[in-house]
């Protein structure tokens, strides 16, 4: 029993430990999201404010960093997914050699460094930009169009992923049913194999969009002299950080909990759904329920909670605060002061007077020539310092002053 005690311990301690770990450092960010301090820190805490919201979207860089990220993500999606879909589905027709092959090539961009990649989508546009006589303003060097590219070039093998994984459990036999039946392709394809592969081409057109939006690697050799959203917010860190970082994770997580919380309303509403007439009724017989309980009206009310806490929130006035916190910054600068001034003068005051000094001049090197009294009138001179014999020269006074006198 004691084993038992033990070792349930030690797993609640681990999965302490887990979720501390994965979670820990976004409660930090939140928390560092709202407090006053101009470096992000939870303590010491000095007041609840909600300006590095304000600070966040009135960063016109970052703010233009967005929208190049999303108009990039947008055009990622609506190339990648299509292109995706055509190599899973001419993976699926091909024997198994040619399908070795072709995967092994396709599947090639993803293992390739993204340094790599965006160096390389440079050198290949450029040279052909150059070798068609375009000039530098052409689309050859757009850093939208090069970031676009060298990201379609591995993104697409994530979507190819994707469907390939949906195909397996396809059965092929439909398809060739209904071209039996008198289908064309295309009809087979729009009523049969594309309703089959449309929870994939969600989930393959959202993966495309975070991986355009989170790289970094390729983005920053492509944009050239433009920016994105990431490459902004890595040149801000690399500059230096503020809370408006964490204010920018806080929108992050709400968005985040919002999808998942609609996702899992969608979910349980399908799930119901296929259970039978006796589980809807049981769960929407209840016209209010079942209202509640679609996800559109579960998105309106996060919606609306979440608006509601941020005007709230943004109507709280921190100036008289932050005031306060910087008078009592002051006055402990203040005291810290006097406090030093106070030591200083116990020092003084402990420090032995000096020693008075002779009243006679210090003796001169020179003999008292530059006396203050030595050019007065009347004066006698200075007596001479005694000489000082002369060490003897090594050219037997050949140099002397008066070796050259006539005898």
């Amino acid at each position: 029993m004691n084993k038992g005690t033990g070792g349930g311990a030690i797993a609640a301690g681990y999965s302490l430990l887990f979720f501390a770990f994965l979670f820990g450092p976004l409660i930090i960010m939140v928390i560092t999201a709202f407090n006053s301090s101009s470096f992000p820190r939870i303590t010491p805490w000095e007041c609840f404010t909600t300006e590095w919201f304000d600070e966040l979207f009135g960063n016109e860089r970052l703010m233009a960093g967005l929208v190049n990220s999303v108009i990039i993500g947008v055009g990622v999606v609506a190339i990648s997914v299509p292109v995706g879909l055509a190599g899973a589905l001419a993976l699926s027709e091909v024997g198994p050699k040619v399908r070795a092959a072709l995967y092994t090539v396709l599947i090639t961009p993803i293992l390739i460094p993204g340094v790599v990649l965006g160096i390389s989508t440079i050198v290949f546009w450029g040279g052909l930009g150059r070798s068609v006589g375009a000039d530098y303003g052409s689309i050859f060097f757009d850093g939208m169009f090069l970031t676009l590219a060298g990201q379609v070039t591995f993104i697409a093998a994530y979507a190819m992923l994707v469907f390939l994984a949906r195909l397996q459990r396809f059965d092929p036999t439909l398809t060739e049913a209904a071209l039996d039946l008198g289908a064309t392709p295309g009809q087979a394809f729009r009523k049969i194999l594309l309703p089959f592969l449309s929870p994939a081409i969600g989930s393959a057109a959202f993966l495309t969009l975070l991986a355009s939006f989170e790289n970094y690697n390729t983005t920053v050799f492509t944009i050239l002299s433009g920016n994105t959203f990431t490459t902004t917010l890595a040149s801000k860190v690399r500059h230096g950080t503020d809370p408006s970082l964490s204010a920018l994770a806080v929108i992050i997580i709400a968005v985040t909990l919002i999808g998942a919380m609609v996702h899992e309303a969608h979910t349980r509403r399908a799930e119901v759904m296929r259970t039978g007439q006796a589980a809807r009724s049981k769960v929407y017989g209840n016209p209010v329920l079942s209202v509640l309980a679609h996800p559109v009206m579960v998105l309106v009310l996060l919606v609306a909670m979440g608006g509601g806490l941020a005007y709230k929130a943004s109507q709280h006035d921190a100036r008289a605060c932050k005031q306060q916190i910087l008078d009592d910054k002051r006055a402990l600068q203040e005291k810290l002061l006097e406090e030093q001034r106070e030591r200083i003068r116990a020092q003084k005051a402990a420090t032995p007077a000096p020693a008075a000094p002779s009243s006679g001049p210090a003796p001169s090197s020179f003999g008292g020539a530059f006396n203050p009294g030595s050019l007065a009138p009347g004066s006698a001179p200075a007596p001479a310092a005694p000489a000082t014999p002369k060490t003897p020269s090594g050219f037997g006074g050949a140099f002397a002053p008066g070796s050259l006198k006539p005898n």
